[in-house]
């Protein structure tokens, strides 16, 4: 055991200490008094930090329990059975294991859980990353029937209609590697309009998620400067399929790139993680009474209001990104809505309406 209290601990923190200090075969199970020479230190506090301890070794075996489906944590007797009058071991069991759930399983896993955020429910897909992050991926037999993985017979995943792309294993591992370790990057990126791809050197800031499509965000090389407009021109965006190779150079980010202003929240903010023509716009929209339920069930914003303008139509506002994206939609709902305001904003979907009527007319 360590020779500093781990009773002193928050309970995340004494759950794991107890789990590595636990004992790994029966032959060497240990009980409460010999746990407590490293779990307490507190002489004054003893009879309160035994108790803790009892607690603390219940809730380790209820997680195992609710979430590897296992009874890793052994006691002698067994767990329910009276104790009375004998002394009480604790081992783990030494098959049992939770040192698979690496750095880059988590990161697969939080990845996934972006490319999900869209599609699932929240609390649902809440409780699937709480578990699925800690799942023992060997344990496969046990996952199956078990509650949660029951449901792979009920869930059904129907393609988009643009497939997402491929991803290159290695690329993503030397991104991941090049954040978590705050280095330098160096890419092969095939821009649309180059034969062949261009080496650049980038200073990565994180990822982003946009329906189907994974983007690398980060900044060209570039002096600290007082002025964080000028290092904001340095700011670019990379399409993760587009980066054809990568490798996480030796030299650390300056730590400009670490400053508040740049943080991706920050630059979600200020519009740069997408193409943006303006931060935020005021959309009034005349929309068609039945084209007008889905935005009952997804609205456009928090603030989003809708009226009625008469049997056919409904008046929508919401404050919102005057993204691409943005455009893309109101494109699509065509003869199903009308931009109102504002005005530059009508006049770009009204040129790409035309646009696309020309295309249609020449064939």
């Amino acid at each position: 055991m360590p020779t500093y209290s781990i009773a002193s601990y928050k309970k995340s923190e004494r759950l794991f200490a107890l789990y590595q200090c636990l004992p790994r075969s029966e032959a060497d199970a240990m009980s409460l008094t010999e746990l407590m020479v490293g779990y307490g230190d507190d002489p004054d506090n003893y009879i309160n930090e035994r108790k803790k301890l009892e607690n603390d070794l219940i809730g380790l075996n209820q997680i195992f329990n609710d979430i590897f489906y296992s009874d890793a944590l052994v006691r002698v007797p067994a767990w329910g059975n009276n104790i009375s009058g004998k002394t009480a071991r604790f081992y783990i069991e030494p098959s049992f294991s939770i040192d698979v759930i690496n750095e880059q399983t988590v990161f697969f896993w939080e990845m996934l859980d972006k490319y999900t955020a869209n599609y699932l429910p929240v609390s649902f897909k809440q409780e699937i990353t709480d578990k699925l992050t800690q799942l023992r991926r060997q344990d496969k037999d046990k996952f199956h029937q078990s509650p949660l993985g029951q449901w792979q017979d009920h869930l059904i995943t129907l393609p988009s209609i643009v497939q997402a792309p491929k991803l290159d294993s290695e690329v993503i591992g030397s991104i991941h590697q090049a954040l978590l370790q705050n280095r330098q990057l160096r890419i092969g990126y095939q821009n649309k309009w180059e034969e062949k791809p261009v080496q650049r050197v980038v200073y990565p800031k994180g990822l982003i998620f946009i329906d189907n499509m994974i983007y690398l965000t980060g900044f060209n090389p570039a002096d600290d400067h007082i002025d964080d407009n000028k290092l904001l021109e340095e700011h670019r965006n990379f399409a993760f399929n587009r980066i054809t190779e990568a490798v996480a150079i030796d030299k650390p980010i300056p730590d400009w790139v670490g400053r508040d202003a740049f943080s991706l929240k920050s630059l979600h903010k200020l519009g740069r993680l997408e193409p943006t023509d303006d931060t935020q716009i005021k959309l009034i929209l005349k929309v068609q009474r039945y084209a007008c339920q889905h935005l009952y069930e997804r609205p456009l914003s928090i603030d989003q209001q809708i009226t009625i303008i008469d049997d056919t139509w409904k008046q929508v506002s919401a404050t919102v990104a005057n993204t691409t994206r943005l455009q893309d939609w109101l494109v699509s709902m065509s003869q199903l809505s009308v931009v109102i305001e504002p005005l530059e904003l009508k006049v770009v979907i009204l040129e790409r309406l035309e646009s696309g009527m020309q295309l249609y007319n020449r064939n």
